[in-house]
C-alpha cells in the first residue's frame, strides 16, 4: 500500500537553487539584506515555494550552514598529524575570513541569525565546533596521544569557537601569533 503526501513533491533542483542563491546573496548583502524575494528571484522559484519549505528566512539559512551553502569547507580542520599546528590554521583561516570585508559581514549576520533562532545557533555551533570539525580532530588527538583520554572535548571546542565569535563581535583583528598563544593556553591543561 503506497502512502499518499499532502501537497507538492519538494525538487532536488528547486532546493538546490534556493540554498545556493540563498548562500550567495548572504555572502554579498549580509543577513539583513537577504531577503524571500530576493532569493525566489535569484533562485527562478516563487516566494511560495520557499516558504512551503522554510518556515522563515533564519531556517532557511540554517540549512545553507549545515549544507555547506555558506562558507563550505571553511570550517573543516586540518589533519596534519600535529593538533597544535591544525588548530592553529584552522583559526588563522577564520580570522582572516574576518578581516575580509564581505566575511566579517557575512559571520556577524550568521552570528545574529543564531542569536534570533536557537536552531540556528545549534546548527552554527555544531558546524564550528561539533560535528566533523574541531571536536573530531580533538577524538583523533586523543586516539594519537596528544590529548588526556578524560580531555573536556567539548569545552576546549567551545573555547576556540568563542574566541572566534568575540573577534567577529568586536571587530578587532586577530595580531601576529595570536591563534598560537589561544591555542596552548586551552590545551595546556590536557595534555599527556
Amino acid at each position: 500500500m503506497s502512502q499518499h503526501h499532502a501537497g507538492p513533491v519538494r525538487s532536488q533542483e528547486a532546493r538546490t537553487a534556493i540554498l545556493t542563491a540563498t548562500g550567495r546573496l548572504i555572502s554579498e548583502r549580509g543577513y539583513d539584506g537577504l531577503t524571500m524575494e530576493g532569493i525566489a528571484h535569484a533562485a527562478g522559484v516563487g516566494k511560495q515555494t520557499i516558504y512551503r519549505w522554510w518556515g522563515s528566512r533564519s531556517a532557511l539559512v540554517a540549512e545553507c550552514l549545515l549544507e555547506g551553502f555558506i562558507l563550505p569547507d571553511r570550517f573543516s580542520v586540518p589533519e596534519s598529524g600535529d593538533l597544535h599546528a591544525d588548530l592553529v590554521a584552522w583559526l588563522d583561516s577564520i580570522f582572516r575570513l574576518l578581516q575580509e570585508p564581505r566575511g566579517e559581514v557575512l559571520f556577524r549576520s550568521l552570528i545574529a541569525v543564531a542569536a534570533d533562532d536557537a536552531e540556528v545557533g545549534r546548527r552554527l555551533r555544531d558546524s564550528l565546533g561539533g560535528g566533523s570539525t574541531i571536536e573530531d580532530r580533538l577524538r583523533q588527538a586523543i586516539a594519537d596521544g596528544d590529548l588526556r583520554p578524560d580531555a573536556p572535548l567539548t569545552e576546549i571546542a567551545e573555547s576556540l569557537v568563542g574566541a572566534v565569535i568575540i573577534r567577529a563581535l568586536s571587530r578587532v583583528p586577530a595580531e601576529a601569533g595570536a591563534s598560537d598563544r589561544l591555542v596552548g593556553a586551552v590545551l595546556e591543561s590536557s595534555r599527556p
